[in-house]
């Protein structure tokens, strides 16, 4: 509840508009059985109709009144919760943005879009519960409880022994609720994750021709979610009509009461009236103010949910004191660089790494499968913290840059092209902001994607669907290395970006760039020995240790596992 008030409470003229409306409301509906009673006691016994006239205007003021009343509760509770869920959202997503890899893993993708989307319109629904019904039910029942006992006490006992009964299911069935409730959530969340997986692995899945299992896999979280949210409904459909029932035995009672009252002499008509319009209006808002209050439980999961992850803390931290500008550009230095994941030091996947790079070298890395390359990379922008020693950039401890400054060092070129939905311009800008189209002509011509763009009907104003899958892998990532050459890094980071690319593609590339970053210092991660044959350095890793430092005809002579990766791809000559 803390979080949805938290931001409730940000939206004070809103919410006292709220609060006005609400009691407006209240008063109004529970003035017109008072005029009633007094029309019928007073005008009609004794036949004064000006003054039944003059009561029936009034009555017509009021209920136009309480029309608007209405209305503006309905404005002023819409706008305050959309306006929550659009704060939640937003501040959701700003957080999301500061989570290192480790926090994406614990929570998970699809837990994270659940909490987002579903978990936000659940509260949303629930305030819009409370500012509507919430407020006004518990005010309009103790003000008709009141009313109540001061027209007949004696009628009033039936209400009171009912309130126990009403109170003691509503508290049984919040609680029952709640873990429904939790378990609906977490199924939800398997469903998204089922189908982003789906979606995104469509080709592989038809390839297989496992379009069936799918539809089992998914069959069988759905059917979780349907039995667990079935549970709920029916929960909350038993509670309305034995509240109804509830109800109706009352009113029974006290009609019944009322006319043999009525008979004696003790009560008046109007005064049953009137009665039976306050004891409306008090189970009423009782039983709305039940189904609010049933409503909270789901909601209560929504906000620990969003609160989990507003509160999970980024093992990346943005150092506020960090150093935004160096002296010198383009150094980089592994010092003694030990690396483990989080919660397994026990088995580092990099150990006493070291190795130096300057401006205008190439660096490069190999190795089999699992040998720690690209994670070693991804130490430089801090995607990663070291366990032990240091990563230096012109001197300075990453851990030491404020982090939009190192990675403005920084061009990273990942294996698999991440492109966004958008023109190729505005794929091309999101290296750089303010790139022109010379700038970007001449990203594209260096990484050799010249050539497909101007075969496209719309050139740079051709749009990428999703994920850029209307472009080939290879285009995209030549549209990934123009992205990163846009920005003019001082350190080019390319986690084996060439994998797409045919030899010849591949050639003039490197060629290209080689003329181009004599001023910046470039590391790959290759799999390929024809890549980085001529690169100023090869690191050969092997199971996190560096087994091999130096140029390729050094580490064919000294090297046994680099020779055993060229001879299985170079032909015997090369290799001479």
């Amino acid at each position: 509840m803390k979080l949805m008030w938290h931001y409730t409470m940000r939206n004070k003229k809103l919410l006292l508009g709220d609060f006005i409306c609400v009691f407006g409301f209240i008063l109004i509906e529970l003035g017109l059985p008072t005029i009633l009673a007094r029309m019928i006691d007073v005008g009609m016994r004794n036949n004064d109709f000006d003054f039944v006239k003059q009561q029936g205007w009034l009555m017509l003021g009021i209920v136009l009144l309480g029309v608007i009343m209405n209305i503006g509760l309905g404005y002023f509770s819409a706008r305050i919760t959309t306006n929550i869920v659009e704060s939640i959202r937003n501040e959701l997503f700003e957080k999301i943005q500061t989570y290192s890899h480790l926090e994406y893993e614990q929570l998970g993708v699809s837990s994270l879009i659940t909490r987002t989307t579903n978990d936000a319109y659940q509260i949303m629904l629930f305030m819009q519960q409370i500012l509507r019904m919430g407020f006004m039910t518990p005010m309009m029942f103790f003000v008709s409880l009141y009313m109540v006992v001061r027209t007949s006490p004696s009628l009033g006992v039936y209400v009171l022994a009912a309130l126990p009964v009403l109170l003691i299911s509503v508290i049984i069935i919040g609680k029952k609720s709640e873990p429904l409730s939790n378990g609906q959530q977490k199924n939800l969340d398997g469903i998204n994750g089922i189908l982003r997986e789906n979606l995104s692995g469509l080709r592989v899945i038809r390839a297989f021709v496992n379009e069936k299992f799918e539809e089992g896999r998914f069959a069988k979280v759905n059917e979780a979610y349907t039995k667990s949210s079935q549970k709920l409904f029916y929960l909350m459909a038993v509670a309305q009509p034995g509240f109804f029932f509830l109800f109706n035995i009352v009113m029974i009672l006290i009609i019944w009461s009322g006319t043999l009252q009525i008979d004696a002499g003790a009560l008046q008509v109007g005064d049953l009236i009137a009665f039976i319009e306050y004891i409306f209006h008090a189970l009423f808002s009782f039983m709305l103010f039940a189904s609010v209050f049933m409503m909270y439980p789901r909601a209560a999961v929504s906000a620990r949910r969003i609160q989990e992850a507003m509160d999970a803390t980024p093992l990346i931290k943005e150092n506020p004191e960090g150093v935004t500008t160096t002296a010198t550009k383009g150094y980089l230095e592994f010092k003694n660089v030990t690396f483990a994941y989080p919660g397994h030091t026990e088995s580092p996947v990099i150990r006493n790494v070291s190795f130096t790079a300057k401006p205008g070298e190439t660096v490069a890395f190999i190795g089999s499968t699992g040998s720690g390359k690209s994670t070693l990379i991804q130490l430089i922008p801090r995607f990663y913290d070291v366990s032990d020693g240091a990563v230096l950039v012109d001197g300075v401890d990453v851990r030491d840059y404020s982090l939009k400054a190192l990675r403005n060092k920084i061009g990273y070129i990942p294996q698999k092209a991440i492109l966004f939905t958008g023109t190729i311009t505005d794929n091309l800008r999101y290296g750089k902001e303010d790139a022109t189209q010379a700038e970007m002509e001449r990203a594209v011509d260096i990484a050799q994607a010249t050539e497909f763009i101007s075969q496209k009907a719309d050139g740079y104003d051709e749009l990428l669907s999703e994920g850029g899958s209307n472009f080939s892998g290879g285009q995209k990532q030549r549209l990934a290395i123009a992205r990163a050459i846009i920005r003019e890094p001082e350190i080019y980071v390319f986690d084996d970006s060439f994998s797409a690319l045919d030899y010849q593609t591949d050639a003039k590339l490197r060629a290209r760039l080689k003329k181009e970053t004599t001023e910046s210092t470039v590391l790959i991660v290759a799999q390929r020995v024809g890549t980085i044959m001529h690169a100023d350095k090869i690191i050969v890793l092997n199971e996190g240790d560096v087994v091999g430092q130096g140029t390729h005809k050094e580490l064919l002579a000294t090297c046994p596992i680099y020779h055993d990766i060229a001879a299985s791809q170079l032909s015997e000559e090369e290799l001479a």
